[in-house]
Formats: structure tokens, C-alpha cells, sequence
């Protein structure tokens, strides 16, 4: 018992003496310094985010590729649920042979309402070397979000297709 007791009080009298621990360059935490703001750099037209390298890969798309989708044969529902931030368009639709994939919203006006409509077209890529398949084999759905303030200019929201055209409009 005694030899622990007196261990246990060498022990402390050592590390009250190396207070000098924190700013030694042997504390790992030292090692890099202090951090330092700097001005960002700014963001060009061809690469808006510096810190991710542009890429193409067998995972990642092309960002300058074409989308290649053609419209959809009609719109069968168009359901707008609204959300704290805005709404979600959720479209239903059907292509005219099975396999159609890649389905997007897209808008000719970059998302914005002209007169109070705010239109978009159902696309998808289509296979055109594919059987026609049941009803539901070529049920397609897709969803956009679309932000407060474009709900407050929109008073019609409508999706076009190639055999029909839906609208929904605001209560």
C-alpha cells in the first residue's frame, strides 16, 4: 500500500510539471496551426462549385450531354401537394410501349409562369424496339418541386403530353 501511495504522488508532482505539454510541438494537436479565413473564389459559368471536379464516369452523367427524352402519349393524373416551402407536382402518365425511363418535367421557360401558367412537358426516353406491354407496364410517374415563390405568381399549372394536355388550378 505504501508503494502505491508513493507512486501515485510522483506520478502527480511529474504531470503538474509539464503544463508546458499544450503549446509543445510534440502535442498532436498542434500539429496544423490555426485556421485562417480566406476570400472564396469565385464561381465560373462552366464550373459553378471549384471544390468538386468535373467528372464523367460510368456512375456520373455529362452535365453538357443533351437530354434526349421525347413527350410522353398522354397525362393521366396531376396531383399537387402542398409542402411548408412550396408544392410537389406529382405527375402520372403512359407511354406507348413499355420500357420508358429517365421521366422528367421539363419547362420550356426555366421553371417560370408566363400569365399565371406555369407549364411543363412529360418526357421520358422510349424505346422504340419494345413490346406494348399491359396498362400499368407503362405507367410512368414523376414529381417536381416547385418553390413558394413561383406558387404565388402561378395560378394554372399545366402538363403537356403528346395525345392530351392536363390542367390544375388554384382554389
Amino acid at each position: 500500500m505504501r508503494r502505491l501511495t508513493t507512486l501515485l504522488v510522483i506520478s502527480t508532482l511529474v504531470l503538474s510539471a509539464c503544463s508546458g505539454w499544450r503549446d509543445s510541438r510534440v502535442n498532436p494537436s498542434n500539429w496544423f496551426g490555426k485556421s485562417r479565413s480566406a476570400p472564396a473564389p469565385q464561381a465560373t459559368a462552366a464550373n459553378p462549385n471549384p471544390l468538386i471536379p468535373e467528372q464523367v464516369g460510368i456512375f456520373r452523367r455529362d452535365k453538357r450531354a443533351v437530354y434526349e427524352g421525347t413527350l410522353l402519349d398522354e397525362v393521366t393524373d396531376v396531383v399537387v401537394e402542398r409542402t411548408s416551402t412550396g408544392a410537389i407536382v406529382r405527375v402520372t402518365g403512359q407511354s406507348r410501349l413499355q420500357g420508358a425511363h429517365d421521366v422528367r418535367l421539363t419547362s420550356e421557360t426555366d421553371g417560370k409562369p408566363v400569365d399565371g401558367v406555369l407549364s411543363f412537358s412529360l418526357k421520358a426516353i422510349q424505346p422504340q424496339n419494345q413490346g406494348v406491354g399491359t396498362r400499368e407496364g407503362r405507367t410512368v410517374r414523376v414529381g417536381r418541386y416547385i418553390s413558394r415563390q413561383v406558387l404565388e405568381e402561378t395560378s394554372t399549372i399545366r402538363i403537356v403530353a403528346e395525345r392530351n394536355v392536363r390542367t390544375t388550378r388554384r382554389r
